[in-house]
């Protein structure tokens, strides 16, 4: 998950030509979903307040038409009542889940996901439903609790610290049954108070750490990033499709690279995304002036 989003779409965008309530992306002036979100709504969220960009995931479907999605409950509203949903997840398929598994059914859950699937792996299935089904009871005005054996089932360091921050914009309880976090953690708690800076903290190191990069590669006179395989021929061709509401690999397999070395190929679904999204943005930024 790329996670800054779900924090920024807890706010309303402020941007006048998109005004794209809290649950839904943002919006171009043509009505589609926007590539990145607005700056000035990004920024509402401190984490993200010095970042260049946040990308519009693909879950909602950027260069699309635009609908407006479910919003969250607030998070002054009455609650109708309270669920418990539980969460497993094994590293390897030959550990079992029955601890976990037991020790969820016997706090009450009535509920749970569960997978084997490494600590390293970048996207985890049910855990992604755990969290969606969380969202979808949430906004019925229901209070929900994910619980889990440990914290440690939910991931380390920066994945813990970023699924937090996810839940938390949700207004979604933690609570870990064993572990060094054992106990009830609420939304507006210190142990997602911690999570959420630390999270922060790592993103802000990462940029830190990459830009420092970059600059130390031009002092020696290196190239940084690849050669631009992208034209206007293609630019046209891909917003023709996109306006047929083709997914971006859909696009990408439609497009020939007609120049350098990768003449002949296919650009990547993440080489559309960007040359949309530029595309967007100069579109966006004349449209405003």
């Amino acid at each position: 998950m790329n996670d800054g989003y779900l924090s920024v779409e807890t706010h309303g965008c402020p941007m006048s030509s998109c005004a794209a309530p809290a649950g839904s992306p943002c919006r171009t002036s043509k009505g589609r979903v926007a590539i990145n979100y607005h700056t000035a709504r990004f920024r509402l969220v401190p984490s993200l307040a010095k970042a260049l960009t946040v990308v519009t995931p693909p879950i909602r479907k950027p260069g699309t038409p635009w609908v407006e999605l479910p919003r969250p409950a607030s998070s002054g509203a009455e609650l109708s009542g309270h669920v418990r949903i539980g969460y497993a997840r094994a590293s390897t398929a030959r550990q079992s889940l029955d601890t976990q598994l037991d020790s969820l059914t016997a706090a009450g859950v009535t509920k749970i996901f569960s997978e084997k699937i490494s600590t390293r792996a970048v996207s985890r299935p049910e855990l992604d439903r755990a969290v969606e089904f969380a969202r979808e009871l949430r906004a019925a005005s229901l209070g929900v609790t994910l619980v889990v054996h440990e914290h440690k089932r939910l991931g380390r360091g920066l994945a813990l610290a970023e699924l937090a921050e996810q839940l938390k914009s949700y207004g979604v309880a933690l609570e870990f049954l064993t572990g060094e976090l054992q106990g009830n953690h609420d939304p507006s708690g210190i142990v997602f108070t911690v999570l959420a800076a630390l999270s922060g903290m790592e993103r802000e190191y990462i940029r830190d750490r990459t830009l420092e990069g970059h600059e130390s590669a031009r002092t020696r006179g290196q190239t940084i990033g690849g050669a631009t395989v992208t034209d206007d021929a293609m630019l046209s061709l891909a917003l023709h499709l996109r306006e047929k509401n083709l997914s971006l690999r859909e696009i990408a397999a439609k497009l020939v690279i007609t120049k350098g070395k990768k003449k002949g190929r296919h650009p990547s679904p993440a080489t559309v995304l960007r040359m949309l999204r530029e595309h967007d943005e100069a579109d966006e930024d004349h449209s405003h002036r």
